[in-house]
């Protein structure tokens, strides 16, 4: 089950008025292996060194594991309920993407990884994430 292009639109309006708006997270492409988003980087995205901050890098990882893991259980609340980061490379310049996928599921979780990666495409994070079900169909 996947989702229509009017859902998905819905969908992003609706979390621009969320910490994902004001990340400032866009969604680039959705499909039923995996989603793709996109951080146009500005300041407030940066710490004391002049790099991404891990707590942004770590909401990036999250949105989109989250993203994965509700489209494949579309209909059914997928919440983290546990998530792992390394961070592996310094996240430098003026866009940041992620990618997610699910690795495993079971009737009420899944696990997903993420990475995130600078415009070079060389990976500065990486995570795994375990999502429950708040309700079974």
């Amino acid at each position: 089950m996947s989702y229509t292009k009017e859902e998905l639109e819905a969908m992003a309006e609706k979390e621009q008025t969320t910490f994902w708006g004001y990340l400032g997270c866009e969604l680039v492409e959705l499909t039923e292996e995996q989603v793709e988003l996109r951080l146009p980087l500005v300041k407030h995205h940066l710490n004391g060194m002049g790099i991404v901050h891990g707590g942004v890098i770590s909401s990036l990882l999250d949105n989109a594991m989250g993203i994965i893991a509700g489209s494949t259980r579309k209909g059914v609340p997928m919440v983290t309920s546990n998530m792992n980061v390394h961070f592996v490379a310094p996240l430098i310049g003026d866009e940041a993407r992620a990618i997610g996928r699910v690795l495993h599921g079971s009737h009420k979780t899944l696990t997903c990884y993420a990475e995130v990666l600078d415009l070079r495409g060389q990976v500065c994070a990486i995570a795994t994430g375990t999502f429950r079900a708040l309700r079974t169909p």
